[in-house]
C-alpha cells in the first residue's frame, strides 16, 4: 500500500496502480506520483518517501523542527 500525503490531501493506493515496485529509487517513485496525480515532478521535491517495516509506503512533506 502507498499512502500519500499531497498538499493537504490523503490518498491510498496499491504499487500497481501507480506503477511502482520496491526496488525503485524515491526519485522515480516521486516520478510515477507526479504523473498519476498529474502534476510537475518539482512538487514533489521536498516531499520524502518513507518505507515502511510493513512494506508500506508513505510518501509526505519532509518535516520540519525548530
Amino acid at each position: 500500500m502507498v499512502h500519500i500525503r499531497f498538499e493537504g490531501r490523503s490518498y491510498d493506493v496499491t504499487e500497481s496502480q501507480i506503477g511502482i515496485t520496491e526496488s525503485m529509487t524515491d526519485a522515480a517513485i516521486k516520478q510515477q506520483l507526479a504523473r498519476h496525480l498529474e502534476v510537475s515532478e518539482n512538487r514533489f521535491k521536498d516531499y520524502v518517501c518513507d518505507r515502511r517495516p510493513s512494506g508500506d509506503l508513505i510518501v509526505r512533506p519532509e518535516a520540519v523542527y525548530g
